[in-house]
């Protein structure tokens, strides 16, 4: 597994996020065995933290964890992608229209079509991406 810390940038009008080096642990050890699904990943002052703990070619399975404030700037992927709220709040914006969520709610973000994610306050999310057929 791969944990990446970003810094977001908040000086220009495109966030632009720095990737720092994370530790590498074995999605391995998670094979078979029950855990908790907040305590994959830890916040960061100022940042927005990720943990791949799936990565295959046909999608990925990422822990994020966001501070108050933070996000990811508008963008596009060529995954359908289920988000699912693990604690806190959050707005995402699809194709111009933001939803709210908190803790407990899911939305999928249709692939190819834009999205940005930003903390309504600290939260934490499972990232499930399937790659589209289109």
């Amino acid at each position: 597994m791969q944990t990446r810390h970003y810094t977001v940038n908040r000086s220009t009008e495109d966030d632009e996020r720095m990737e720092h080096d994370g530790n590498e642990r074995s999605s391995e050890r998670l094979f078979g065995k029950k855990t908790g699904l907040s305590s994959l990943i830890d916040y960061q002052e100022g940042s927005v933290v990720s943990r791949t703990l799936i990565d295959k070619e046909a999608g990925t399975v990422t822990m994020f964890a966001f501070d108050k404030e933070q996000g990811l700037s508008e963008h596009t992927a060529p995954y359908d992608a289920l988000v699912h709220i693990l604690e806190g709040e959050a707005d995402i914006t699809i194709s111009g229209k933001t939803h709210y969520l908190k803790e407990g709610e899911i939305i999928i973000m249709p692939a190819n079509q834009p999205h940005a994610l930003k903390a309504a306050k600290r939260f934490k999310m499972m990232l499930t991406m399937i790659r589209s057929e289109n």
